[in-house]
């Protein structure tokens, strides 16, 4: 099996989350709506800790609008989004804090 990597599609209703090694070869996946970026996050991050994988990489696809410059102090962030309870949410920071 080639090296598995992990994936999260952060959407405005629903987060998937996966992991895999390409389109054809998907280890596990699961499917949540998206709540408060709290309990959101939370269910992605225990996702990935209960595959017990030590994964490369993490990329995630998120809703936004969000900022994509690596040198900003809100790198990672959901910026000004209509999506309730979300806008300023710092969506990398933790999984990168509690995944590696």
């Amino acid at each position: 099996m080639s090296e598995l990597y992990g994936a999260v599609e952060a959407g405005g209703t629903k987060f998937v989350c996966l992991i895999g090694s390409g389109p054809d070869e998907i280890r596990a996946e699961t499917r949540f709506p998206t709540t408060t970026p709290e309990e959101t996050l939370a269910r992605t991050v225990a996702f990935f800790q209960d595959q017990d994988l030590r994964l490369p990489s993490i990329g995630v696809a998120s809703f936004g609008p969000v900022d994509l410059r690596p040198a900003s102090p809100t790198y990672g962030y959901i910026t000004s989004t209509p999506k309730p309870g979300w806008a300023n949410t710092d969506v990398v920071s933790p999984l990168r804090a509690r995944l590696g």
